[in-house]
């Protein structure tokens, strides 16, 4: 199963989007869409899960969730906007992790793409950065994967373009 992973879109989508995730089974949307366009334009591209953010409003979350929790292979996957990384997770992502004890947890919302292997919690923490053009990033992100059963393989950091171009 390959997967695409973005976050903070913020309305809008770029072309990238569907020239890298062309290979791609599912994607994951890490919540601050930003428009029910771009939610609408990605589901009739690929199946489709996506979290709503902190800067989306009442269409968004009415077709979205807070948080997902779901398989994908043999991992468990946790999917929400603010999550933060490992010593650093917002108080209410720490208490799903400790509910639910994801194998893979995926967050956006800071703009910073990390990928980082948490021991404590033995997850593995994404976050894709911003495939969008407003923020505090310099350059647009967004992540690949694959999941085969139990392994994760062929990772990749997409860098598709300046903010704000």
């Amino acid at each position: 199963m390959r997967i695409g992973i973005l976050s903070d879109t913020h309305g809008w989508l770029d072309a990238a989007v569907y020239e890298h995730f062309t290979d791609c089974d599912e994607i994951w949307h890490a919540g601050d869409i930003g428009s029910v366009d771009v939610l609408y334009e990605l589901e009739t591209f690929k199946p489709l899960r996506a979290v709503y953010g902190n800067c989306d409003g009442h269409e968004i979350r009415i077709a979205t969730k807070e948080h997902l929790c779901f398989m994908a292979g043999d991992k468990k996957v946790m999917l929400i906007h603010i999550g933060g990384y490992p010593g650093r997770y917002d108080h209410r992502a720490i208490e799903l992790i400790n509910l639910e004890k994801p194998d893979i947890f995926v967050c956006g919302h800071s703009h910073i793409t990390k990928v980082i292997y948490d021991k404590k919690f033995g997850m593995l923490c994404i976050n894709p950065g911003s495939a969008g053009h407003t923020g505090i990033h310099k350059v647009m992100t967004m992540l690949k994967l694959t999941i085969n059963g139990s392994e994760l393989s062929d990772m990749e950091v997409i860098e598709f373009g300046s903010r704000g171009r």
